[in-house]
């Protein structure tokens, strides 16, 4: 068996509980060098401008420690977070439409609405050598629409797969499969992220042809509570295997 789906460990959560309490325990940057030994393909950070979880300091550092891919989301709005990742150059960043009072994200972008402003920045961050995914909802026009702006991939919003997994997973899957279709046919890599956990995680990944990548943060720091980070990830890696 390989793996043909790479697992990108998001760690804000790690940050979450460092800044609860001040100081530096957990730490970040151990952390994220950990989830590289215990087999993380990349680490996804999700820096907001109240750096409530990961601090734009944390980026910076962190870009000196990883090894294996580096992924930056946020809102490409925000001066700060675009000054930021021209500055460190990651090997992906992810731009997703929320704004600063959001608890998580929860909606992708309108690529046809937004499609001139989102051809214009993805250009800015092409033009530094970094390749660039784009939140999107499970909507062949709206993927359709994401390949018109010049972007390398699509980040499926994957909350309604989860929120309907248990209910009917053939029902739930359906437009995920259907824009994984309509992507592929554009020649737009796949990424998908958010309340994937190791209950729905194997279903999706056989079931979405040409999926490159995922990136999970809560579930899978809250697992690790119980499991142990290194097992946990071994377990997450262990869903995206294709016979």
């Amino acid at each position: 068996m390989e793996t043909q789906t790479k697992l990108s460990v998001n760690i804000n959560k790690i940050a979450t509980l460092r800044n609860s309490r001040g100081g530096n325990n957990p730490d970040v940057l151990q952390a994220a060098i950990d989830c590289q030994l215990f087999g993380a393909d990349g680490i996804t950070v999700h820096p907001r401008p109240d750096e409530r979880h990961i601090r734009y300091d944390d980026v910076r550092q962190l870009s000196k420690v990883i090894t294996t891919e580096f992924n930056i989301e946020g809102n490409p709005k925000e001066k700060k977070f675009v000054d930021l990742v021209l500055e460190v150059k990651p090997h992906q960043v992810t731009l997703v439409p929320d704004s600063p009072d959001q608890l998580t994200s929860n909606h992708g972008w309108d690529t046809i609405k937004e499609q001139k402003y989102l051809r214009e920045i993805i250009e800015v961050f092409k033009s530094a050598g970094i390749r660039v995914s784009i939140f999107t909802d499970p909507n062949r026009e709206i993927v359709a629409g994401a390949a018109d702006t010049g972007t390398d991939r699509i980040e499926l919003y994957t909350e309604s797969y989860a929120a309907g997994f248990r209910i009917n997973r053939l029902k739930a899957i359906e437009p995920y499969v259907a824009a994984a279709a309509t992507a592929v046919h554009h020649g737009l890599g796949i990424n998908a992220g958010h309340d994937l956990d190791r209950e729905n995680l194997p279903y999706f990944a056989t079931s979405i042809s040409g999926l490159l990548e995922v990136s999970i943060g809560h579930a899978l720091i809250s697992d690790a509570l119980y499991l142990g980070l290194e097992n946990t990830i071994q377990l997450y890696k262990r869903c995206l295997y294709k016979q």
